[in-house]
């Protein structure tokens, strides 16, 4: 019997170094971990410790015997890896990074942001060095897009908060929480007051299809959608027109699956959530019974991972849709899906898409239907969205790369609303250099670089340090990559000794925002959030106004 990494695998590797047999791939210095869908155990080596169980942050690992139905194909899917990537195992020692020296005294570090990047970063800090570590947020509450990105019935996902939770119970980190620097503190006074800055305030803004019609009502991006259903104090007040039919997704990525899941499961399933009430009230009234999620390239080429497109099989009440004509391949895809060296997560896409074409569609049931090759023109309506006009593609080969090119065929879908989901993109950050067109802040190896020089003291972790790619364990390796340089800087004595410390921190915050929310505001709020959800067996029931949640932190 072998463990099984399944479909809510967050590829933070936490699992790789606790396998007393090295059978857990790819590890972070392959260069696949980069492009991995998720990690794999290799059936014939693993000898059913569970280490790996314990070590993993998201719950996604189980015995082959305790596999559920929908996830008994992740058996298969582990072992199809190590037949593409036979393992080499490899026993040579782990060497333990060098901590600072203690007469160097403690470093003091400001992290902005609190998300996954942010909290990957203060966890190795705290690791590695003797630290005190201030995390800043402009919400009255940590964890970013781990509270306000992942969707409601992915709690697995959601439980990596668990982790971060455990490592910062001690006093080493405060969070400095409802805190935006730049209007209640700058970044020279966060330099002033420590060795460090670590900017990671991720990727905050979306992409535009720049099409005519886009600003119609009715047209939004999956962003906004996303944290209105997450209970986003942003994006609370917001109203989404759920009365037509149909729904149009631009873009085909796991969040664009994530949205069209939220918008066709029961709201009875929705209910058992943390979903926010004002979204569960308004998916009750609903009348979308289909949604048409709509990708650029082909299925081969299609952005979401093969484990989230296997898990919209096993949906009650939906079924998914594709034309067979949709899964004709133009030859370059025809060449990649016929070279025996193909990645099987990709082969496997193929093979799913295939399976929910030859499925017969329940009348009753809703739909998710995936139409490939197709790029929006035009979005019409008489003063709201009404329906869609997109262009077929056809796939050439440029310069060894398979890209689209419009044809001359056009097609129109009526639709009551258009959700554009075709990536995020990060926005520029008071005082520190910005590069337009990556969307991101120019960095070495995490170390900011202006004017081709490294700015002293001032680094970057996560999406606005690499560009909205990769899933949330994606921010491990990253976060570690920028601490090594921080602590490499701080060892050479590069980094300036800072002129204030953590009480002239306090006063200066107490006086500049008196509604900050500390450890303790957050465990109240937390623990208020918990306790509204029990009565309806719901995990919390989220306060979606900055107002309610700084009633609740103040208990």
């Amino acid at each position: 019997m072998a463990y099984v990494i399944t479909q809510r695998c967050c590829n933070d590797a936490s699992c790789v170094p606790e396998c007393p047999v090295d059978c857990i791939r790819p590890t972070p210095e392959q260069p696949e971990f980069a492009t991995t869908e998720q990690l794999y155990i290799d059936p014939d080596t693993c000898i059913d410790c569970g280490a790996c169980v314990d070590a993993c942050p998201v719950e996604a690992i189980f015995s082959e015997d305790d596999l559920t139905a929908s996830l008994a194909r992740f058996r298969d899917i582990n072992a199809a890896y190590f037949q593409r990537h036979p393992l080499e195992s490899n026993f040579d020692p782990l060497v333990t990074p060098a901590r600072p020296p203690k007469e160097l005294g403690t470093l003091r570090v400001a992290i902005v942001g609190a998300g996954p990047a942010a909290c990957y970063a203060a966890d190795e800090l705290l690791r590695r060095a003797d630290v005190e570590v201030e995390m800043f947020d402009r919400l009255p509450t940590p964890w970013g897009l781990v509270r306000a990105g992942v969707a409601p019935d992915h709690p697995g996902t959601k439980s990596v908060s668990a982790m971060f939770e455990s490592a910062f119970r001690r006093d080493t980190l405060q969070y400095r929480l409802n805190v935006e620097v730049g209007k209640h503190i700058s970044h020279e006074e966060l330099q002033a007051h420590h060795h460090a800055v670590i900017y990671a305030v991720g990727a905050s803004t979306d992409r535009r299809l720049d099409v005519p019609g886009e600003d119609l009502p009715g047209s939004h991006s999956a962003t906004e959608f996303v944290a209105w259903y997450n209970g986003h104090p942003d994006y609370a007040e917001r109203s989404f027109d759920l009365s037509g039919e149909r729904v149009v997704i631009v873009g085909n990525g796991n969040v664009a699956l994530d949205v069209a899941r939220v918008l066709t499961l029961s709201p009875d399933e929705l209910a058992k959530t943390d979903i926010a009430d004002h979204a569960l009230d308004a998916l009750r009234d609903s009348n979308v019974r289909e949604v048409v999620v709509l990708g650029r390239r082909g299925p081969l080429q299609a952005a979401y991972t093969s484990a989230e497109f296997l898990a919209l099989g096993h949906l009650k009440g939906v079924d998914v849709i594709i034309d067979p004509a949709e899964l004709e391949l133009d030859p370059a895809s025809q060449a990649l899906l016929d070279d025996p060296d193909i990645e099987p997560s990709l082969r496997l896409k193929y093979e799913l898409a295939q399976e929910y074409a030859a499925k017969a569609p329940n009348p009753d049931n809703k739909r998710i239907v995936f139409r490939y090759l197709a790029s929006p023109t035009e979005i019409r309506g008489d003063g709201h969205v009404a329906e869609l006009e997109f262009v077929h593609n056809e796939l050439v080969s440029e310069d060894g790369r398979v890209v689209a090119r419009a044809s001359d065929r056009r097609e129109t879908l009526p639709a009551s609303m258009v959700l554009r989901s075709i990536g995020y993109r990060g926005v520029p950050i008071a005082d520190l250099p910005f590069d337009e067109r990556a969307g991101i802040v120019p960095n070495e190896h995490g170390r900011v670089v202006a004017d081709g020089a490294h700015v002293t003291g001032v680094y970057v972790s996560g999406w606005i340090k690499r560009g909205p790619r990769g899933v949330i364990g994606s921010n491990r390796v990253d976060a570690t990559e920028t601490v090594e340089q921080l602590l490499e800087d701080f060892t050479s004595g590069k980094l300036a000794a800072p002129q204030g410390d953590r009480a002239s921190l306090e006063a200066l915050l107490a006086q500049r925002q008196p509604d900050a929310v500390g450890r303790d505001g957050w465990k109240a709020i937390d623990a208020a959030e918990k306790s509204a959800g029990k009565t309806g067996g719901r995990p919390r029931v989220k306060f979606t106004t900055i107002e309610d949640l700084l009633k609740a932190a103040r208990g």
